[in-house]
C-alpha cells in the first residue's frame, strides 16, 4: 500500500519586515505633510503670521538666496559646525577607545565624563565666552563638547562590548598592540561609534542655533533670533527649513561615509 504524501506550505510570518519599498515611498509623508499645511494656511485655518505658508517660505527663500543673505549665513553656521563637529568627534572616539581598553583610564576618566555628561552644555558659554573671549572660539568649544560626550560614550560602548573571541583570536595569531587596535577594536567598534556619530550630529545643530542666538552677528541661529524680533515669520521660517535640511544633509552624509568604512554591516 502506497503512503500519500502531504505538501503544507508555511509562510514566512517576519516578510512584512523585509518588504522592499520604493525610494520614493520616504518622501510621501513629508508631501503629505506640506500640502496639508499649504492647504490649512490658504483656507485661513491657520494665519500667516504664525505659520506661513510653504509657497510663502520658499519665496522668501530664493528671494534670500539671491541678495546673499541666506549663503552668507550658512557659511558661518558651517564653518562653526563642522569644526566643532570635527574636534569633538576626533576627542570622543581617541577617549573612548583609551577609556575602553585602559582599565587605569576607565577607572579615572568615566566618573568624569559621566559627571559632567548630564550638564547642559548651552549653560556653559556664558563661562566660555569669559574664557575664551567673544568670538568663534566660545561656540565652537561648546558644539564639540555637545558633540564630545555622546561619542565617547558610545565608542566606549563599542569596544567593551566588542566580541572577546575576536580579541583573543588576534592575539593568538601575533597582532600587536597597534594592529589590535587598528584593525580589531576600533573597526569591530565603528558601527556603534557611528551611532554616536549620528546622535551628535542632531546635538550640534541644537547647539549651533543656540550659540548664535546668545553671541553671534553671522550664522542661521543668529537670522532666526533677528527675524523672529522683528516678526518676520517667514523669513524666520526660512531659517527653521534651512537647519532642518543641514540635519538631512549631515545624517546622509554620515550614513555614506558609513556605508563605505563597514561595508560588512549591510
Amino acid at each position: 500500500m502506497e503512503k500519500e504524501t502531504f505538501r503544507r506550505e508555511v509562510k514566512y510570518r517576519l516578510a512584512f519586515l523585509e518588504r522592499a519599498l520604493p525610494y520614493w515611498a520616504s518622501y510621501i509623508s513629508v508631501i503629505i505633510l506640506l500640502i496639508i499645511w499649504e492647504l490649512l494656511v490658504r483656507m485661513g485655518v491657520i494665519a500667516g503670521l504664525y505659520l506661513p505658508a510653504p509657497s510663502s517660505i520658499m519665496a522668501a527663500a530664493a528671494q534670500m538666496i539671491a541678495s546673499g543673505e541666506l549663503l552668507t549665513n550658512l557659511q558661518a553656521s558651517l564653518i562653526r559646525i563642522a569644526a566643532g563637529f570635527f574636534i569633538g568627534s576626533a576627542a570622543g572616539i581617541l577617549t573612548g577607545l583609551l577609556t575602553g581598553i585602559s582599565r587605569l583610564a576607565e577607572v579615572t576618566g568615566n566618573p568624569v565624563i559621566y559627571s559632567l555628561y548630564p550638564v547642559p552644555k548651552i549653560a556653559l558659554l556664558p563661562l566660555f565666552v569669559l574664557w575664551l573671549g567673544i568670538g568663534e572660539l566660545p561656540k565652537i568649544t561648546m558644539i564639540s563638547l555637545g558633540v564630545f560626550f555622546p561619542v565617547v560614550i558610545n565608542t566606549y560602548s563599542g569596544v567593551k562590548n566588542l566580541d572577546p573571541l575576536l580579541i583573543k583570536a588576534a592575539v593568538t595569531f601575533g597582532a600587536g598592540r597597534v594592529s589590535l587596535m587598528t584593525k580589531v577594536i576600533l573597526p569591530g567598534s565603528l558601527p556603534v561609534i557611528f551611532a554616536g556619530l549620528k546622535l551628535a550630529a542632531g546635538t550640534s545643530l541644537l547647539l549651533l542655533a543656540a550659540a548664535e542666538m546668545i553671541a553671534a552677528q553671522e550664522g542661521i541661529g543668529a537670522m532666526i533670533l533677528h527675524y523672529g524680533d522683528l516678526m518676520l515669520t517667514t523669513k524666520l521660517m526660512v531659517g527653521v527649513v534651512t537647519l532642518s535640511l543641514l540635519g538631512v544633509v549631515f545624517n546622509h552624509l554620515l550614513g555614506w561615509v558609513e556605508r563605505r568604512m563597514i561595508p560588512w554591516k549591510q
